[in-house]
């Protein structure tokens, strides 16, 4: 059984890895030392991911289930550089599958616990299912719908009848008095009486034909509930087991149980994703990590999307991370600074990677906290601009307030010229121009951003055709404003063509990243006052 593929598996064995920064980087503290270990995403991977995934698209198996599924660059103790491969959970109900990397030991100590449980689990589903589909249930609702539409069209006919008497009403009393006016009116209030019977008649034999049934389905209800407790309860308990004989190991060799691992608690799953079970087989096999990736296959689950690439879950990787990549070594995070003095700093962002940490604890990961992390003096660290999350290039960090507090108004004041570089999903009619828009965000969806003549704030940008390559187009921006999205919408609204990769606002091609980068920036630096042109190469 192959585990260790060659790179001729999956891509052209001609090629290597490129010096395009990560897209992306799986990390952790060491629980030892402290130190911030980190394993990157590359461009490299990702095409080997990819190459995977057209594999998986021709066989309908994989089209089952939707999963995590994850590649892992390794490097052999002789320097060749092979590759293993991993999916989350089960495949199809089977652990073990051959040519991926084995699940991590424990499970075969549970094995016969986790075959009468999931049993267990089977049996207590189709019971929910049987109640759930009850014939009683069925004929209730149909009963009930039936008896309904009869109230409705009841309803209906005694509300026109009822319009009816009181335009007699009105007819008699004006051509009618005394006795005869007495006896009319009678006779018109005996009928709204009779309409009322006939409503509470129809609904005394809708009562007396449904009220039988309801006993059996609020008895169902009831079992529902608790058979939904019962598989909550075995979930937890086989869980339990597994945790307790679940056993990683890291590149120092040390081995624990995940209940060592995590001993406030484990979520379900914890110990069968994709990044643990790759990490600790390479552990296990003397491999060195060289860059690894993870996307999601088949069909789509939450936000979960074919195709796209995840970073490591928060609840049940991330907390792993620090131990697993002990002993691997740290990589360094500084060859994505490209400039640095006592005053500030330039860092080629990564696509997809935050400029700045979000609210929650899965939006920490950012290159503000990186460099905080990585500096001695990072905590006074602040950004002076943002790039989009999914944009790369360049961006400008202060190393005090004073810098920070200049830079900024050389952005307000538009004295910062930034250039960016893209490659648009199509083709465009103009080679250069202004683009003028005003652009607003709908609170209700953020962070999507819409042309709004009535509310939009102003935005321009000057644009250049570089070159027409096949069906795309290499195109310059030149932003003069900086509005949240702006070049995406005015790629979109102002040129008609989306930029490649932007699924956000509607791009669908198989790519693995929005092709649009901030290759250059150029603005006067805030104490020597000499101009500084800083460039990147585009990495696409």
């Amino acid at each position: 059984m192959v585990i260790l593929h060659p790179l001729s598996d999956f891509i052209d064995s001609n090629l290597t890895d490129n010096a395009s920064s990560p897209s992306y980087y799986y990390e952790g503290c060491c629980p030892h030392t402290g130190e911030l270990l980190r394993l990157p995403r590359t461009a490299f991977v990702e095409a080997i991911a990819i190459s995977l995934m057209k594999y998986l698209a021709t066989d309908e198996r994989y089209a089952c289930e939707g999963k995590m599924y994850g590649v892992l660059l390794v490097e052999l103790p002789s320097g060749e550089q092979r590759i293993i491969k991993a999916f989350s959970g089960l495949l199809n109900g089977q652990s073990v599958v051959a040519g991926w990397v084995p699940p991590i030991p424990g499970r075969e100590e549970v094995v016969f616990e986790e075959a009468q449980t999931l049993a267990q689990l089977e049996a207590i589903k189709q019971e929910i299912i049987s109640l759930q589909q009850l014939p009683q249930r069925q004929e209730y609702e149909k009963l009930a719908w039936e008896f309904e539409q009869q109230l409705q069209a009841m309803r209906d006919h005694h509300r026109h009848c009822r319009h009816q008497r009181q335009e007699k009403r009105q007819q008699l009393c004006q051509t009618l008095t005394g006795e005869p006016l007495t006896f009319a009116l009678a006779q018109l209030d005996e009928a709204s009486r009779q309409d009322g019977i006939e409503r509470r008649q129809l609904k005394r034999q809708r009562d007396a034909i449904l009220q039988p049934l309801q006993p059996l389905i609020t008895a169902a209800d009831v079992r529902i509930r608790e058979l939904k407790q019962q598989r909550k309860a075995l979930s937890r308990q086989l869980q339990a087991q597994m945790h307790a004989t679940y056993s990683l190991m890291n590149f120092f060799g040390q081995s624990l149980s995940l209940q060592k691992l995590m001993p406030n608690g484990l979520p379900t799953g914890t110990g069968d994703c994709c990044a643990p079970k790759l990490l600790h087989y390479a552990a296990t096999h003397h491999l060195k990590p060289l860059a690894m990736a993870e996307f999601w296959w088949g069909s789509s689950s939450g936000d979960k999307v074919q195709g796209q690439f995840y970073e490591a879950c928060a609840e049940r990787c991330q907390p792993l991370m620090g131990f697993l990549l002990s002993g691997m070594g740290q990589e360094l995070w500084r060859e994505t600074i490209i400039y640095e003095d006592e005053w500030l700093i330039a860092v080629n962002k990564p696509a997809g990677l935050l400029s700045v940490p979000g609210r929650y604890q899965q939006t920490q990961d950012s290159v503000l906290n990186r460099l905080r992390q990585l500096l001695p003096d990072g905590m006074a660290l602040m950004t002076v601009h943002r790039l989009d999350q999914d944009t790369s290039g360049i961006l400008l960090i202060a190393r005090d307030r004073q810098t920070y507090k200049q830079l900024s108004q050389q952005f307000q004041q538009r004295q910062v010229h930034k250039i960016y570089e893209a490659i648009l999903a199509g083709s465009i009619t103009t080679d250069q121009g202004l683009i003028e828009l005003p652009l607003w965000g709908d609170p209700e969806n953020r962070p999507y951003q819409q042309v709004n003549w009535q509310h939009g704030k102003p935005s321009l940008t000057r644009f250049q055709v570089i070159s027409q390559e096949g069906d795309y187009t290499r195109v310059k921006f030149m932003p003069l404003t900086g509005r949240t999205h702006q070049l995406r919408v005015h790629a979109l609204v102002g040129l008609g063509v989306m930029i490649l990769g932007d699924r956000l606002y509607g791009c669908c091609a198989n790519v693995n990243r929005l092709h649009l980068h901030a290759r250059e920036i150029i603005f006067q630096h805030p104490h020597s006052g000499k101009t500084l042109h800083l460039q990147t190469k585009t990495p696409f």
